[in-house]
């Protein structure tokens, strides 16, 4: 009789082994910032050409040469790209502190530096921008983090460098300041039928220089020189 030796059961498949310690797990491809840049520009221009009403994700991809796909990877709504954009506009501030040297001095710089910016297309954006921030939350405190508090700041600092100078004495309040400053300015440029583009830079400070009296007058200055 022949023995038959017999077949050894087969062996269940093995499990995947695991990845080699200290290998970092492979991820995603990382966002292009230089695409990410080129979309919320197209996004600002947009905003300044057709307002929040006539802006749509689609043509802002067009604008910057991508796929509305692109853009919906970064950005989940148009709220939430226009809320980006507005705080990319906000960066893009090149002021600091003036420095001047005085008060007088450096309240100029301030207010035709505010004046200079609501004209041309950074006027049109901040009239779309303050437009729809209106009647939507989510904008308005964008704005007011990004765009207003920042402005406010610079008078609140140009004021304590006066005190400390002792131009001036302590300003209760100081915190407020930057709105009664800088509002006047703000609303000369908002309210009115002319439009941003038909207002140039030197037209802008020359409107600006008139509110200086009244801006050193409410900071506890005196009458500007010459004046």
């Amino acid at each position: 009789m022949t023995r038959t030796t017999p077949t050894p059961p087969a062996s269940p498949t093995s499990p995947a082994s695991p990845a080699p310690s200290g290998t970092a797990p492979r991820r995603g491809r990382p966002r292009d910032a230089a695409r990410d840049r080129a979309l919320l520009e197209a996004t600002l221009a947009v905003l300044a050409e057709n307002g929040y009403g006539g802006l749509t994700t689609a043509a802002v991809a067009a604008r910057a040469g991508v796929s509305t796909a692109t853009l919906y990877r970064r950005w989940s709504s148009k709220e939430d790209l226009v809320v980006a954009a507005a705080a990319s506009f906000a960066e893009e501030d090149p002021y600091g502190l003036p420095g001047t040297g005085s008060l007088e001095g450096d309240l100029r710089v301030v207010l035709r530096d505010k004046a200079a910016a609501m004209t041309g297309e950074s006027g049109r954006v901040m009239r779309a921008l303050i437009g729809e921030a209106a009647h939507n939350s989510a904008l308005a405190e964008a704005l007011t983090v990004t765009l207003l508090a920042p402005v406010y700041r610079r008078v609140t600092e140009v004021v304590r460098s006066a005190v400390e100078r002792g131009e001036i004495p302590p300003v209760e309040d100081a915190e407020l300041l930057g709105e009664v400053v800088v509002g006047p300015v703000m609303g000369r440029f908002l309210l009115t039928p002319r439009l941003p583009e038909q207002v140039d830079e030197a037209t802008a400070r020359e409107a600006a220089d008139r509110f200086l009296p009244f801006a050193l007058r409410a900071v506890g200055g005196g009458a500007p020189a010459g004046g």
